[in-house]
């Protein structure tokens, strides 16, 4: 066994169709399609959602909502994540580079650091945004909050 004598496992493939052929064949005439209509032409086409003329789904639906284009995402992390890293790098200042290094946000994000948890030492940390809690429980513990 080697590649020059590979074949496909017996009966696995099929000869093509070949409808169109004229009436010996047996595929002759209307070539499968029926009789008539638009789906028996050469070049129909279905239109996306078209339900045989029935209203519909995404007409049926009632319309609601908006998308905010000036809505801006941060990347939330916890005074928890804040401290564990500090503590296991020995850092003194935690920021984006840090998270990035660290794999809890990629470069491309906005972060918000969130007061879930505490942290014990003075850090200075860096981020886009802070929530009021993770703010005073930073300056609590003696640490420093800068906004990007």
């Amino acid at each position: 066994m080697d590649l020059s004598n590979l074949k496909p496992a017996a009966g696995s493939v099929h000869s093509r169709k070949r409808v169109g052929r004229g009436p010996g064949s047996g595929l002759g005439g209307t070539s499968t399609r029926g009789t008539k209509g638009a789906k028996s032409r050469s070049g129909y086409k279905k239109k996306i959602g078209f339900e045989g003329g029935q209203m519909p789904l995404q007409r049926r639906v009632p319309k609601f909502g908006f998308k905010n284009i000036n809505r801006v995402s941060y990347k939330a992390i916890n005074l928890e994540t804040i401290q564990t890293l500090a503590e296991a790098q020995n850092l003194q200042t935690v920021g984006i580079n840090e998270l990035v290094a660290a794999g809890f946000i990629s470069s491309k994000h906005l972060v918000k650091v969130l007061g879930n948890g505490e942290i014990t030492r003075a850090l200075e940390v860096q981020a886009h945004a802070f929530s009021k809690s993770a703010e005073a429980a930073i300056e609590a513990a003696g640490g420093k909050v800068v906004k990007l």
